[in-house]
């Protein structure tokens, strides 16, 4: 059973793109029948509709993430596979909201006013 079965992911377990084992994945159910069906319906149908819709499939589904993600990090998976520049954006964004609070607590620390010599003999 995938680790993230309550989204639709593209399995890295499968064994043409993962589609089958994906949508086995996402609706508990066992490989074998799904793919036993398809090669049923690619006889009957001549494979004309079926080899096009798995094409699709593969290229419209998320690939699967290497690791199991918690919430938070499922929610900007997804949409890094939908949209990387605006991924990147907020990605960019957040560590830039960091890097002003470090030079903000480096400019307090290294201040003038702040006396590390009296603290150092304080034990403070």
């Amino acid at each position: 059973m995938n680790r993230n079965s309550h989204t639709l992911y593209r399995s890295r377990n499968g064994k043409i793109f993962g589609v089958f084992q994906g949508l086995a994945d996402y609706f508990g159910l066992n490989v074998f029948w799904l793919r036993l069906g398809a090669v049923v319906l690619f006889f009957m149908t001549g494979g004309i509709p079926l080899i096009p819709i798995y094409v699709v499939a593969a290229i419209l589904m998320t690939p699967e993430p290497p690791q199991a993600l918690r919430s938070d990090e499922e929610e900007f998976y997804n949409s890094f596979t939908s949209n990387r520049r605006l991924a990147l954006s907020r990605l960019s964004e957040k560590l830039d909201g960091l890097d002003r609070r470090a030079r903000r607590i480096e400019d307090i620390v290294t201040a003038r006013g702040y006396d590390w010599e009296r603290r150092m003999r304080e034990g403070c």
